[in-house]
């Protein structure tokens, strides 16, 4: 350990912002004031003793001094390099500062006391090591600056203490890293921190090496890239030159583009490798043809566009309302969807797991209820983009899907190819016809569009020409169709099935009123207040002129009662304004083409003779009337059995069937001759013969048919019934009631039977429908036959046949 000896009289000579140890000869500025008191103090001290003037060199730290200072002689006084007068002061050893005292001159004199720094002869092992570790790193980091002849001069010293010590000339240690190593007074505790502080140094210096190497040879493949471009791009224009050709337009140079555009990571990587295959290929090569097509339809689609929607529910349910007119259920479900938005938005739960709150709606319904233009409306509700994408006859995979880019005319599939159009992430798409969709050796399509409208899938739809993930799951799916049979059922269970049953008459009165007459008279060149329609003019359009689940052919009547009109007015003939009556039609566009039955004459009635019953059916172009004609055959002439005509399917055949093995076993206690049905051939027929007819709702129309004609009883005029029959005679639930009774009430059709289970289903009915209809709901046939048939009359003979 080290120990105190002679006390010490000095100048204070203070140290700002400097530390100086033992050993070290420091160059001072004598025009500080401090400095050049101590300098001064010291040789006015110094003449009466003989040796070099010595001062106190103490560390002064934010107005502090240091415990610890050291002595120092002045060697030489004179001018500094730069002219200014200073003094050469070497460190000769520490003292101990102790207490102020008085001295020659402008001064601070304190008394210190030599602290003692020797060592016992011969160095202790660990103390040697220790002299080996710092000298190894000193030499280390001196070859590093290239300071060769400092490496010799540290190998050479041999003392602990002055090895220490010289660490002062390190210009990486921080003043209070040096005031530390001046107040160690153990020469062996100060070489350990000396060591430990030049090895963190050292450790730095490797970390901040290999960080500036990585930067540097990143920067150099950066200027080897931008050089090799230049070079790149210079061969080509050359090139161009020769072959005469006009320099490429800046929009070619896609790198810029794509670096400039706004794209997920994922599409940005992939869009610059392109790129790079794109630079490599040659002119010639058919690849870069590829390669532009497909990088112009990445950098075309609005990735990160997206519209904002409008929450206001009120408002869009009153724009629904004033667009079209009924269709309730639809319109409820549209703004239930835009009110769980607001509110899942209000909660920050816009995006869940990847995904947004899509929606995707199948519109099943009969043609002209307005399903496509119903997609328009949601759109506008919603304050969205709407794309059409027509879906009928499409039966190549690849439409939905995409093309892979190595076909020639390879293109993104069609749900692609309309978020494109749309310029927007998340317009309302509508997908129409859906139930059109075909599919042969090309593939599936209905398969493909599975992931599309799969709310749990299209967040990574991927499409085969893209490559490339598209996020589908902010993107509202419309799909309409006519039959909800042709949709594939998979397909199905992935849309929520909203059904358009058709309008009833009144509803169709106002949709003309309010949408297809001020549209028409535009079309027609009229003002809105030269040509009006009455109600009355309306109704018979609707009821007796088009009878139709939608107003399609509506539409073109008062089309084509306009023009009429336009037409009359320019020959001369009528004079404007001018309102169109009940009584104007048949002048202006003919006759009605649909009387109803109760409008006919009686004998003119096709349920006028036994035999003929009348039926309610659903087609594709919505609910209708059916009849169904039934004859027995003479025993001489024909052969026993059944014939079924007017191009029926298996199901309604099979009804036919039961419909017949009913009234033989329970014909006796029908009071039926069930005796005829064994001799003779029954034939069932089904007017309209060209169109094809299944399902099992025609069993009671079937039975009442073959009743009326064993009884000769004839069946109401005013009765259409539906309803499939088992052997037993049960009544049992069938399907499409509402689209039934909507037909039954346009055919002027007033009682109506339908099975006691599909009660129920009289809720979806229109109230101003059912007020006009007589509906009874039954279990049994022969509930059936009792409301259907009419008295027997004096002379009716149940064995004169029906011509078909």
């Amino acid at each position: 350990m080290a120990s105190t000896s002679t006390p010490l009289t000095l100048p204070v000579l203070p140290l700002d912002d400097e530390v100086v140890l033992p050993g070290m000869v420091v160059p001072l500025d004598l025009n500080d004031t401090d400095v050049r008191a101590a300098v001064e103090a010291a040789q006015a001290a110094a003449r009466s003793t003989p040796g070099k003037p010595q001062v106190l060199l103490v560390p002064r730290i934010d107005g502090t001094y240091a415990g610890t200072g050291v002595l120092g002689t002045v060697e030489q006084v004179g001018r500094l390099a730069d002219g200014d007068p200073g003094a050469l002061i070497r460190g000769r050893g520490r003292v101990k500062v102790g207490a102020g005292t008085t001295g020659p001159g402008a001064a601070l004199w304190v008394e210190g006391t030599r602290v003692d720094e020797t060592l016992p002869e011969p160095l202790p092992g660990r103390v040697a090591d220790l002299v080996k570790e710092y000298k190894a790193l000193a030499t280390s980091w001196l070859r590093k600056r290239g300071a060769w002849q400092v490496v010799d001069r540290v190998q050479q010293i041999d003392d602990v203490s002055a090895l220490a010590d010289n660490s002062g000339y390190s210009p990486f240690l921080s003043i209070e890293q040096k005031v530390e190593l001046l107040e160690t007074a153990d020469p062996v505790a100060r070489l350990k921190l000396a060591t430990e502080q030049l090895r963190e140094h050292l450790a730095e210096q490797d970390v901040a090496e290999s960080i500036a190497k990585d930067v540097q040879e990143g920067v150099d493949k950066q200027q080897r890239e931008f050089l090799l471009r230049r070079q790149l791009e210079a061969v080509r224009k050359e090139l161009r030159d020769l072959k005469g050709e006009s320099p490429e337009d800046e929009s070619d140079d896609y790198r810029t583009r794509v670096e400039a555009a706004d794209l997920p990571e994922n599409v940005r990587e992939a869009a610059l490798k392109e790129v790079e295959k794109l630079e490599r290929s040659s002119d010639q090569s058919p690849e870069g043809s590829w390669i532009r097509t497909w990088l112009d339809t990445v950098l075309e689609l609005p990735w990160n566009e997206r519209t904002e929607d409008q929450y206001d529910i009120q408002g869009a349910k009153e724009l629904l309302d004033a667009e079209h007119a009924g269709l309730e259920d639809v319109k409820e479900r549209i703004t239930e969807y835009l009110a769980v938005r607001k509110r899942r938005s209000e909660r920050g739960l816009g995006v869940v797991g990847g995904r947004r709150g899509g929606a995707v709606l199948a519109l099943v319904g009969p043609p002209g209820v307005g399903k496509t233009s119903l997609g328009e409306s949601v759109a506008h509700a919603m304050g969205r983009k709407f794309v059409r994408v027509a879906l009928g006859g499409v039966r190549d995979e690849a439409e939905i899907r995409g093309h892979r880019r190595t076909y020639v005319g390879a293109l993104p599939g069609r749900v692609v190819r309309a978020i494109k159009e749309a310029g927007s992430m998340n317009p309302v798409v509508l997908l129409d016809e859906i139930d059109k969709v075909g599919s042969d050796f090309r593939g599936d399509p209905a398969a493909a569009l599975l992931e599309v409208l799969d709310p749990a899938q299209n967040h990574t739809f991927r499409d085969h020409y893209l490559e490339v993930e598209l996020d589908l799951s902010d993107v509202v799916f419309l799909a309409t169709a006519n039959v909800l049979e042709a949709i594939p059922e998979a397909l199905l269970d992935r849309m929520e099935l909203v059904r358009l049953d058709g309008y009833t008459e009144d509803e169709k009165v106002v949709i003309a009123r309010d949408h297809l007459l001020p549209r028409q008279l535009e079309r027609a060149g009229l003002k809105p207040d030269e040509v009006n329609l009455d109600e009355g003019a309306l109704r018979k359009l609707a009821g007796e002129y088009t009878r139709e689940a939608g107003v399609r052919n509506m539409e073109r009547a008062v089309a084509r009662l306009l023009r009429k009109v336009a037409a009359q007015h320019e020959l001369g003939e009528r004079e404007l304004p001018f309102t169109v009556t009940e009584a104007d039609l048949r002048g202006l566009i003919g006759r009605p083409h649909h009387v109803p039955e109760s409008a006919q004459d009686p004998a003119e009635r096709r349920t006028a003779v036994p035999g003929v019953a009348t039926g309610l059916a659903v087609t594709g172009a919505g609910g209708d009337v059916l009849f169904v004609e039934a004859s027995l055959a003479d025993p001489e002439t024909g052969a026993a059995g059944l014939t079924l005509t007017g191009q029926l399917g298996d199901v309604m055949k099979e009804s036919a069937q039961i419909a017949l093995s009913f009234l033989r076993s329970h014909g006796a206690e029908l009071e039926l001759p069930v005796g005829d049905l064994k001799d003779r051939g029954v034939h069932i027929h089904f007017p309209a013969g060209a169109v094809p007819k299944d399902g099992p709702s025609a069993g009671v129309t079937m039975t009442t048919a073959l009743a009326s004609l064993l009884s000769g009883r004839l069946v109401r005029t005013d009765v259409a019934m539906t309803g499939e029959v088992s052997l037993t005679g049960r009544v049992l639930p069938i399907g499409g009631v509402k689209q039934k009774l909507l037909a039954a009430h346009r055919a002027g059709v007033t009682t109506v039977i339908i099975p006691k289970r599909n009660e129920a289903d009289l809720d979806d009915v229109p109230a101003e429908v059912l007020e006009k209809l007589d509906v009874h709901a039954v279990t049994d046939v022969r509930q059936v036959l009792e409301l259907a048939l009419a008295p027997a009359t004096n002379g009716a003979s149940p064995r004169v046949p029906l011509a078909a």
